[in-house]
This record gives C-alpha cells, structure tokens and sequence, in this order.
C-alpha cells in the first residue's frame, strides 16, 4: 500500500503583528505547520514586514481581521486544526478603558471562538491570557503562591481604579467568557498565562514589555514608575523570556492530556531585587538600587508548578533573558554600546 504524504497541520495565530503571536508564527513554521495568521491591516508594511520574511520558511498566509467585526476570522480559521488566540486590544493610556480595552477583549475573544465553532476541524483552542488575571488582590504581607485557581480581583480594580486597571480587567474578564463559551459549547480550551516578557522581537515596533522589562537599565521614569506599580498592584515583578512563552503554547496545543489553564512564570523577583542585578551584571548602566521606603521583596510568587509537571522545561533564566535584550536594545538603538 503507497504510504500516503502526510497532511500539514494548519494553524491560525490571530495578531500576528504582535510581539507573541510574530514569534509563535516562526516557530510553527519551523515545526513544519502551515500557518494563517491575522492582522486588522494587512496593507500596513510597518507592521506586516516581520511576516513577510518569514514566508520564506514555509506555507504563511496573512488574512485581513478585527476583534470587533464577527465573522471576520472565518476565513483565516476555516479548515484549522489549532487556533492560537493571542490578539487582545492594549491602550494603557485609554481614558475610556471600558470601550477601549474591556469590552473590545471580550467580544473579540467570543468572536474567535464563535469562528472556530463555525470551522467545526478545529480540535483545540490555545487562548493567551495574562498574570494580570491572576494576581491582583489585596493580599497583605508576604510568602503568598498564586497558581491557576486565583482570579484577580475585578470589582476592586473597577472600583479603585489603580493604574492601567482596564488591562488586568480586559484580561480576566476576556479569559472567563472564554471558559464559559467552551463549556456551553463543548470547545477544547486550553488558557497560558504569561507573566512580563521579554526577549528579542522580530516586530519592527519594540514592545511595551520589553521597554517595561527594560526601564532599569534604559533610566525611563516614566517606566521605572510602572514597574513599581506594577509590583504595588500585583505583588510581584515576575518575568519570562517570549521564546519560552511561544514554546508553552506549541507544547499545551500538542499535549492531548493537558487541560485547563497553566501559568507561564520561572522568574519572580521585586524592583529591589533586579535592580541590585542588573546594577552587578551590567555596571555600565549605572542602574539605580536605592529605593527608600519601597517595599524590598514581593508579596507573592506566582508559580508554574502545573506546567513543569505536565513535562514542560523553561529555556531561560533571568541572565539569559536580560544578555538577549540588552543586545536587543542596543541594536534597535535604545540602549548606548
């Protein structure tokens, strides 16, 4: 009996132009999957330059789709086996987060999924949430483990309105319509939660995580200050290299016993603690350490147990994820040689 050429896995990687989704495309494509992937302006060079490079390593298609327009990821989700949803909307300066950022995440997310439904060869769903849905409560005092049976704490962020509280509501809110869509609808849902990323990005624009990750170094105010209040607000500053984000996400897709949500997290540290880092690893940058009266260790950990127990290995740690975007920053001109 002729052996028959093995089909091509099709995958849909919505976002494409974003930091994740861009590298999650290459590294589909090098597993061999045929890949669609969408962008809100396929027209747009700035933003679609990374994607068309990578067509040189194999079948990518790029399909034109918003997260507010239902049906407009029909096309790019028919005839997939895998769809990973990675597109959320992000505008942390948003004076209307509501219609901004919220509501926009939710229906987007419904929207995808209604696609996948639609497709009926879709055998699994893998949806990018955020540490931003687990990790924000009032906790007080230390040593606390977040895991993948905590939510943060929505009608807090919504009545205290902290910094960016529209983004860890999008997020949270976004996730749990998404779980209660696959329930009605009997989808297999698979949730990653990735904590702050960095890393290189293949994007033409730098990611806001990577410039976050970076301020220490960079001497940013503006985004010192959001790194403490990141640690303020959740707990923690805990980090993960974009390539082990996008390697999580292939191996839950393929783990047909996985099931659930799985944290993506193998470094927690505080503002304090990186500082005194980075100020020995890179003393070129005369990175600051004192920070008075600012709380000097995290509140809580948030922890991967779930996933390294389910057979996943973390590449990365918290050197080797600095030395790539240091090199990073210096070559898109952001940090001096």
């Amino acid at each position: 009996m002729a052996t028959q050429t093995a089909v091509k896995k099709l995958a849909c990687v919505t976002g494409g132009s974003g930091f994740v989704s861009a590298l999650l495309v290459k590294r589909l494509l090098e597993k061999g999957y045929a890949v669609n992937t969408t962008v809100r302006d396929p027209a747009n060079k700035t933003k679609v330059s990374h994607l068309v490079d990578l067509q040189g390593l194999g079948e990518l298609k790029l399909y034109q789709a918003d997260l507010t327009d239902e049906g407009s990821f029909d096309e790019a989700i028919s005839g997939c086996d895998i769809v990973f949803h990675v597109a959320t909307p992000v505008h942390f300066q948003s004076k209307d987060p509501e219609n901004d950022m919220i509501k926009p995440a939710i229906q987007g997310t419904l929207n995808v999924l209604k696609s996948c439904m639609k497709a009926k060869t879709v055998k699994r769903v893998v949806l990018t949430s955020s540490a931003a849905a687990v990790s924000i409560n009032q906790l007080t005092g230390t040593g606390h483990v977040v895991d993948e049976e905590c939510w943060s704490d929505v009608e807090f962020l919504s009545s205290e309105k902290p910094p960016t509280w529209g983004y860890p509501v999008s997020k949270t809110l976004a996730e749990k319509a998404a779980w209660k869509f696959a329930e009605e609808n009997k989808l297999d849902l698979i949730t990653v939660i990735p904590v702050l990323m960095a890393g290189r990005s293949l994007t033409k624009d730098v990611p806001s995580s990577t410039s976050l990750a970076m301020a220490l170094l960079t001497g940013n105010e503006f985004l010192i200050n959001g790194l403490k209040g990141m640690q303020l607000i959740s707990g923690s500053i805990s980090m993960a290299h974009v390539d082990d984000v996008c390697q999580a996400h292939i191996f839950l897709a393929e783990n047909e016993s996985a099931s659930g949500r799985f944290i993506c997290c193998p470094i927690n540290t505080c503002v304090t603690e990186l500082a005194k880092f980075l100020s020995k690893r890179y003393p070129q940058y005369k990175v600051p350490t004192d920070f008075s009266d600012f709380p000097a260790a995290p509140k809580l950990s948030i922890s991967s147990e779930k996933l390294i127990k389910a057979g996943f290995t973390f590449k990365y740690g918290i050197e080797e994820i600095y030395d790539e975007t240091v090199e990073y920053f210096k070559s898109v001109g952001l940090l001096a040689e």
